[in-house]
């Protein structure tokens, strides 16, 4: 996502409006948990603060559809986070080089980044209504927990 920097040179503005909708490309997922990540909405501006510094402050949200860690069916989920801060810190922290001069900078390093903090350990499908819980020799596992009896009585100890 190219944002064009050229008004900061000409000091004719001193913030660039964002209003954009992205879809990310499925090369992108390898090695994470993302199955589809279509139409992120990314709406906010880039600032020229008084130390001629940029500072960004977006909105992205969206829908990422990932597996169930039940079933492995798609499940999507849905995410909104903001981004705040200066442009240059947040590409040191991600290694992306930006020089002051640029004429243009790409956010997407930045968003992708906040995208992957956002995926959950694990997501759950609505419509488990056929799940096998048991089966011979072994039982599904919940985080519900399971005390056992014969332990029970040190509980009271504590």
């Amino acid at each position: 996502m190219i944002i064009d920097l050229l008004p900061f040179a000409t000091n004719s503005s001193k913030e660039i409006l964002i209003d954009e909708t992205y879809s990310f490309a499925k090369e992108m997922f390898i090695n994470t948990d993302i199955l589809e990540l279509d139409d992120v909405k990314v709406k906010g501006k880039i600032i020229k603060n008084s130390l001629n510094k940029l500072d960004i402050n977006i909105l992205v949200k969206g829908i990422m559809v990932l597996p169930c860690a039940l079933t492995l069916k798609p499940v999507p989920y849905a995410f909104e986070f903001k981004i705040e801060g200066n442009l240059e810190e947040m590409l040191k922290e991600i290694d992306e080089n930006y020089k002051n001069n640029q004429k243009s900078l790409d956010i997407l390093p930045i968003i992708w980044e906040n995208i992957l903090m956002e995926i959950p350990m694990r997501v759950v499908s609505d419509d488990l209504h056929d799940l096998k819980t048991k089966g011979h020799g072994w039982e599904l596992v919940t985080d519900e927990e399971k005390v056992n009896p014969s332990l029970a009585k040190l509980k009271d100890l504590l």
